[in-house]
């Protein structure tokens, strides 16, 4: 089998590529940076380097020929907590390109597409359970501008199922952690901060936390088990803040801080941080949107992608153990 992957470098690609590998899959990997991918994938004889940027599908859409199916990983995310306009960017790569790229996939011949959704797509139900991939969206979902993209792009996959025939299922991970995060993504860069010591407090909130390596095994599950036009959930359980910080204290050596951090107070540091990042012209250390997804108790229940696509959580303490280890090895601390 052969396999195209998007956003090969990032926390969920790197991951997968490995996955697909470990599977017998030959990868065609996207990647901007042959670089960064090499250092990241390393030299895999099944693994095909393809520099490329969903900005400019035709440039690469030759390479989508042979290729059985297509894993959609990439969208315009972590970019998106700096200050500025980002929606012309969120709607140019996550919602524009994705079709484009679907289309330049059916027309390749490529037989099946995995999309990468979000979980931020789907609120709590009413009664206050877990959502479930049928839940409608919270209040969290429009208006986080990322989580807003997810949801229109959703809905243009929709649309390209009803008028295409290649078929397309959707994965809706939690808040991934895992090794192999180089960026970081948000949350890993809260890791390494906790690693080196820089929050000196347990913030209010949580989220549910999955391992990428169980959202990658999931998703080639979806290759041959997925139903197209259906979300899959892949969420994890919800922890704390103060449970991810324990667990982590106890992989890590380093003592978690005993002071807990108001919800109040957290949003107060992050309009500063925010104030401060645009003065200096950098990412805010403190993201509101990150405190607001904090803040927002989602919950989520993936029971049909554990029953239909056989999805498996290892425990939290496993994957922050990796997690560390990783950045220990990859010099970070």
């Amino acid at each position: 089998m052969q396999a195209f992957v998007t956003g090969s470098t990032g926390l969920l690609g790197s991951n997968l590529v490995r996955e697909l590998v470990d599977r017998g899959y030959r990868v065609k990997a996207l990647v901007r940076s042959t670089v960064k991918a090499k250092s990241l994938l390393g030299n895999v004889p099944q693994v095909q380097l393809i520099q490329g940027d969903l900005q400019n599908i035709s440039a690469f859409a030759a390479d989508l020929q042979g290729c059985d199916v297509l894993f959609h990983t990439a969208a315009y995310f972590r970019e998106s907590y700096g200050a500025g306009n980002h929606w012309p960017m969120l709607q140019r790569l996550n919602i524009d390109a994705t079709i484009a790229l679907l289309e330049a996939a059916e027309k390749a011949g490529v037989q099946k597409a995995i999309y990468v959704s979000s979980s931020g797509c789907i609120g709590r139900n009413p009664d206050g359970s877990p959502g479930n991939e049928n839940t409608p969206p919270g209040a969290i979902a429009h208006e986080n501008l990322y989580f807003k993209s997810k949801l229109m792009a959703e809905a243009a996959v929709a649309n390209f199922i009803q008028s295409h025939t290649m078929p397309v299922v959707l994965i809706c991970p939690g808040a991934m952690l895992g090794p192999q995060d180089a960026a970081p993504t948000e949350l890993g860069q809260f890791v390494l901060n906790f690693l080196h010591r820089k929050i000196p407090a347990r913030p209010a909130g949580g989220m549910p936390c999955v391992d990428v390596r169980d959202v990658a095994a999931a998703m080639v599950q979806a290759v041959d088990q997925g139903r197209s036009g259906q979300r899959y959930l892949v969420g994890g359980e919800y922890y704390s803040m103060a449970d991810l910080m324990t667990h982590l204290e106890e992989v890590s050596g380093v003592p978690a801080p005993r002071l807990k951090m108001p919800g109040v107070i957290m949003r107060i540091l992050a309009v500063i941080s925010t104030i401060a990042g645009r003065l200096r012209g950098q990412k805010p250390e403190i993201p509101v949107e990150g405190v607001k997804i904090m803040l927002a108790s989602l919950a989520y229940d993936s029971t049909k992608a554990q029953r239909e696509l056989g999805a498996q959580f290892r425990p939290l303490k496993t994957t922050l153990a990796d997690m560390v280890t990783w950045y220990r090895q990859a010099h970070y601390l």
